[in-house]
């Protein structure tokens, strides 16, 4: 290992890493709170503002990828549509297989100019977590509990409220709604065979009803579907622990870009629509795996350096009184303070290792699960 591959895996600088990660987070989100005053009097205001407050915490995870691991995401698509990226509101496809998928798609985003008001379907459980989850709540996140009986109308309701927002987004749903394992494929396709549906050999049977409520509601505001198939090269298995040690992987993503007027209005017909979508995106994954490329043409957008600005500004602001306390409490000699401040950093490392772990793909969803309730719903 080299000299700067042995710095980055270093637990201090992890821990940097992460102070300046939490408290930033916790500043935010605290002013997030105090821009609710705006709402009833200028909701666009709000909007704009909590955009920038939501891109501060964002691409510090978007710097971790880009620059501190070095991580580049080649893209394989049409260099017609490829001018159109990030000039239009889009519903991004992506599959969900790996733990920093995630991350890619903000990292799509960035690459593009519209992270700060990028959107996501997620579970209502992320809403809870510190930072990202409370980030999300004022960011006007959609959440769902993936039972569509309750779903069905909170879903639309906060889909349609997104129909005059003010910035420019990118709408990302993992249609297959919890990460590929192996049990989890196993399952799903014993409920394909039951549903008469072709198998998939990559991916999991997609979840229909949430993709096609998405379009519905955001007909006339999105332009067009991406549909983003994304793998990784010498088949490697990126995890966030991994950035967070300064590992690079080498991604390609293709992205088909889909006018949204190809998309059915009918849900039957739009539920057809996307598993025919689902067997073209196997079909690319089996031309990868056999030749080591997606179709199209490979592109690299421009890396933006606001990411990595943005976390200077913060790691200045927020490292000095923080090195500057540590010092006071070494000196101080007391047993008590000393105590407090290892309790302290325990719990600080514990909580960073949680949030890790909301990735991890052992950690997903109980889809799959044997012992769960084998029942199912799109």
């Amino acid at each position: 290992m080299d000299l700067i591959g042995l710095l980055k895996s270093q637990f201090l600088c992890h821990l940097v890493f992460c102070y300046v990660f939490i408290a930033s987070g916790l500043i935010i989100n605290t002013i997030q709170l105090f821009t609710l005053l705006l709402w009833p009097i200028n909701k666009q205001l709000f909007r704009k503002i909590n955009c920038r407050l939501s891109y501060c915490v964002s691409s510090q995870l978007v710097m971790l990828l880009e620059w501190w691991s070095g991580t580049e995401c080649v893209i394989h698509t049409d260099p017609q549509a490829y001018p159109k990226y990030g000039k239009e509101n889009a519903i991004v496809v992506l599959n969900h297989k790996f733990e920093i998928d995630f991350l890619c798609g903000w990292s799509l985003a960035e690459r593009f100019g519209v992270l700060g008001g990028s959107k996501v379907l997620a579970k209502k459980e992320l809403a809870y977590v510190p930072i990202i989850g409370w980030m999300w709540y004022f960011t006007e996140m959609v959440f769902c509990t993936r039972k569509w009986e309750q779903d069905r109308k909170t879903v639309s309701q906060s889909l349609l409220h997104l129909r005059d927002y003010p910035e420019k987004y990118f709408f990302l749903i993992h249609c297959e709604g919890t990460r590929f394992t192996e049990k989890k494929h196993q399952i799903s396709m014993q409920v394909a065979q039951a549903k008469g549906l072709p198998s998939l050999k990559y991916h999991l049977l997609p979840r229909t009803k949430g993709f096609a409520i998405t379009v519905r509601s955001l007909r006339n505001v999105v332009s067009a579907v991406y549909d983003c198939t994304l793998n990784f090269r010498n088949n490697e298995n990126p995890t966030l622990l991994g950035v967070l040690n300064g590992k690079k992987y080498h991604a390609d993503l293709y992205v088909r870009r889909i006018p949204l007027e190809e998309v059915p209005e009918d849900e039957d017909k739009c539920s057809a629509w996307l598993h025919k979508l689902y067997q073209e995106k196997d079909a690319f994954q089996e031309e990868y795996y056999r030749t080591g490329t997606f179709p199209e043409t490979p592109m690299v957008p421009p890396r933006r350096p606001w990411t990595l600005i943005n976390w200077l500004f913060w790691a200045s602001l927020l490292l000095y009184p923080f090195f500057r306390f540590l010092i006071n409490t070494i000196s101080s000699g007391s047993s008590l303070t000393l105590a407090s401040f290892v309790l302290v950093f325990f719990v600080a490392s514990m909580g960073v290792r949680w949030m890790i772990g909301v990735t991890e793909i052992d950690k997903g969803s109980a889809y799959g699960n044997i012992d769960s309730k084998p029942k199912r719903s799109d």
